[in-house]
């Protein structure tokens, strides 16, 4: 006799949708909630457990909102507490639910103006500037935050094209943290593309890479300069290498890693017809040529 299927438990159908929603790309967070209610017909339950985990996704991806006619970047570096986060730029905070994308209950942020709020100034105009010219849809926040006796600064970079019509979204970011040392100071960056492609395919890239460089911290306006010189060389190496490795994915890169040849007969497999097929085992010749 057949064992009867058993409902999973809450604890389980838990897990689950934490495990899908980390695994969520860039983009899609807001479909992959909305399928886990359709699915889960508890709205309770999905509300209540993601709600951790689509705040970290937020903070790790470096969601951009608008709020009062300004673009703020979500960040573990601006977190508050109590989803509450800070705007460094225009000194205000803000409560943001993450599962509805909404923010409310702005308020004034004051900040000293002292020695290490002008550096951060200084960081973000010129930082800003670049990303305005180099990224289409850039966006870029500079974090001041204390570790210590040590002063530190986090400059983030987030630009995104999310286009589900076409169907693709990608994400680029970037961040580089650096102390206020006198003289000198190391910077280190840490990138991270992610790509999904999901048109006839699934295709999941994820590229990251790690940089340092020691820069010297003597003037604001020039290690300003310095420090935006330093991240356009290393976002121009890392966009180049992109491109070298997918260039060098050639037809015969592709065949000779292959476990088994395959003919390249540059056509779609019509799966639909397939699996309409009743003899699905001897009829597998049925493909559709490309447009």
């Amino acid at each position: 006799s057949m064992c009867a299927r058993q409902e999973p438990s809450e604890q389980e159908k838990a897990s689950l949708m934490c495990s899908l929603l980390r695994q969520s790309p860039p983009g899609e967070l807001g479909y992959v909630v909305h399928d886990l209610c359709v699915l889960i017909q508890d709205d309770k339950l999905v509300r209540q457990e993601a709600a951790c985990t689509v705040a970290c996704h937020n903070k790790n991806n470096f969601i951009p909102i608008q709020i009062n006619g300004h673009t703020v970047l979500l960040t573990h570096y601006n977190d508050l507490g109590g989803n509450r986060f800070f705007d460094p730029k225009n000194k205000f905070s803000f409560e943001f639910d993450h599962l509805r994308g909404a923010s409310s209950k702005p308020q004034l942020h004051g900040v000293m103006l002292d020695e290490g709020e002008l550096w951060r100034i200084a960081l973000h105009k010129g930082l800003k500037a670049y990303v305005s010219c180099h990224f289409p849809a850039g966006n870029c926040c500079v974090f001041k935050k204390s570790l210590g006796k040590r002063l530190m600064f986090v400059a983030c970079i987030e630009a995104h094209q999310y286009q589900p019509s076409n169907p693709w979204n990608c994400l680029w970011k970037s961040d580089w943290t650096f102390a206020l040392t006198p003289f000198t100071t190391e910077v280190t960056g840490i990138f991270l593309l992610q790509i999904h492609y999901f048109k006839d395919a699934n295709l999941h890239v994820n590229v990251s890479k790690s940089v340092s460089e020691t820069l010297n911290m003597i003037d604001q306006s020039q290690f300003a300069t310095d420090f935006v010189k330093f991240v356009k060389a290393e976002d121009t190496k890392f966009h180049v290498a992109i491109l070298e490795n997918i260039q060098a994915l050639s037809e015969d890169i592709w065949e000779k890693n292959l476990r088994r040849k395959l003919p390249v007969t540059r056509t779609f497999m019509n799966w639909n017809q397939l699996l309409n097929d009743q003899h699905l085992n001897t009829s597998v010749s049925n493909t559709e040529a490309l447009p």
